[in-house]
């Protein structure tokens, strides 16, 4: 079989993978797909995203849950001197979600770097690219503590500034209106908030992108209007839960 014909038969199969929501599936299909060394379609590159993200959103939804019931019990133990048995159990469990974090958050990063930056041609593909790197480096550093976390925020910030240079530049960037540029928007600012602990810049970004998007919103293309005012409206959530935040520790 040639190589254009199998590339065919493995994105439709993740298009099958992707109905029949079996993202482990997605991923193994469209990794063979992306380590062909030959530029993605916006299609291969979507499936490819889409993939990923269920399969690490899974697995960080996880991580969130046991990392709740740890705090409650650990509480427990403490104001009853009760034996933390129980914590010790989930724990172990929570360490077993984090090496799976680890795995799919590693193996997507090297792809993006062995096989997808070095092919990127279009600015579009440059910042989906970078900004994809970041966010992965950013779910690293959710889970990983000291060293390990800082290096990767430190990554994550390399990965984001990246994509908001290609972005952002006079003269082959994104438009404020592009919702791959709004999106590492939102994610930057995330990650200033969430990450970082930096709580003016990550406002200050997110209403930038907000304020130039909408002074551009004549222009925005009929195709794109909903990706673009939906993350529009994440930033502006964002922005109010933030302020109130501020306002809040005041």
């Amino acid at each position: 079989m040639d190589e254009d014909r199998e590339r065919e038969e493995l994105v439709y199969d993740a298009r099958l993978a992707e109905q029949a929501e079996r993202y482990e599936d997605m991923v193994t299909y469209m990794k063979m797909v992306a380590r062909t060394k030959k530029e993605l379609s916006v299609e291969e590159r979507n499936l490819l995203s889409v993939a990923y993200k269920n399969v690490i959103g899974a697995k960080r939804a996880s991580w969130r849950v046991l990392s709740s019931i740890e705090s409650k019990e650990a509480e427990k133990a403490a104001s009853s001197g009760m034996s933390e048995s129980k914590v010790e159990t989930i724990v172990a469990y929570k360490k077993r979600v984090e090496s799976e974090l680890d795995s799919v958050c590693e193996e997507i990063l090297e792809i993006i770097k062995d096989n997808l930056i070095g092919t990127a041609v279009s600015a579009e593909s440059k910042v989906f690219y970078h900004k994809m790197s970041g966010d992965y480096h950013r779910y690293l550093a959710e889970f990983k503590v000291d060293e390990a976390r800082d290096e990767a925020a430190a990554n994550a910030k390399k990965a984001y500034l990246a994509a908001q240079d290609a972005a952002e530049d006079p003269e082959n960037g994104l438009p404020p209106t592009h919702p791959i540029r709004l999106g590492l928007a939102l994610n930057l600012s995330v990650f200033y908030y969430e990450i970082l602990g930096l709580q003016d810049e990550a406002c200050e970004l997110a209403k930038k992108a907000f304020d130039s998007a909408i002074a551009e919103l004549d222009q925005l293309q009929e195709d794109s209007y909903k990706d673009a005012t939906l993350i529009m409206q994440l930033l502006r959530d964002n922005l109010t839960l933030w302020t109130s935040d501020g306002e809040e520790k005041e």
